[in-house]
């Protein structure tokens, strides 16, 4: 099968990266810069896939930025990015407006362009409360949606759906995923923080998957 990956160079997406590979997929990755404040990670996401020998290219859609902010604390710079668990309704201050149905959608229209059969994208079980485009519901609308743009068919891959972090950990420490390459922290500082939502969610998985966790935190 060839896919193309929608890759932030973060854990969920490295890790679904070196599976996708190790099941023989050909592979191409996509990330975008759509205004966020840790573009950071898209350093992580190019220097990832070059160590992967996958091909990579960025998408600028960073003039959307202005135009998605609203109160998200990724895109809006006036919006403090909170510290706490996912579970907590400050949370909901991470999210970004249809942020995933619009990097499907280019995803997809460039699997269509290249001769590609599916969409790799790395939403998982954890992610369920806080974001509403992670959840199955949506994910089985836009499978519907792809069946529908084009005469060809593209595939959309959620290998982690039901899957939680720490089982993601767990995989990734088997394919030897370089997690110390990752990138998580929503405040895009130079060193990853340790306290944001999603340093917090990363910390637990490794601790519960107990694996070693090679990342240089803040705190």
């Amino acid at each position: 099968m060839k896919t193309v990956v929608i890759f932030s160079g973060g854990l969920d997406s490295t890790t679904m990266l070196y599976a996708l590979r190790d099941q023989g997929h050909e592979l191409r990755c996509i990330g975008f810069d759509y205004g966020q404040r840790h573009r950071i990670e898209l350093q992580a996401a190019e220097s990832i896939a070059k160590t992967a020998g996958v091909p990579y290219q960025g998408i600028d859609l960073s003039a959307l930025g202005p135009v998605i902010a609203g109160q998200s604390s990724q895109v809006n710079p006036d919006v403090e990015v909170p510290d706490g668990h996912y579970n907590e309704e400050s949370m909901k201050a991470t999210v970004v407006p249809n942020r995933n149905m619009i990097m499907l959608s280019v995803a997809v229209a460039h699997a269509i362009s290249v001769d590609f059969d599916a969409v790799a994208y790395g939403a998982h079980a954890g992610d369920h409360t806080i974001y509403p485009d992670c959840r199955e519901v949506f994910v089985d609308a836009m499978r519907s949606v792809i069946g529908l743009c084009d005469w060809k068919q593209v595939e959309l891959l959620t290998p982690y759906l039901h899957k939680n972090k720490s089982e993601i950990v767990l995989e990734g420490a088997k394919l030897e995923v370089p997690f110390g390459e990752t990138w998580s922290c929503y405040k895009g500082g130079d060193i990853q923080c340790g306290t944001c939502g999603t340093c917090v969610e990363r910390k637990e998985a490794f601790t519960l998957a107990k694996v070693s966790d090679p990342t240089q935190y803040l705190v």
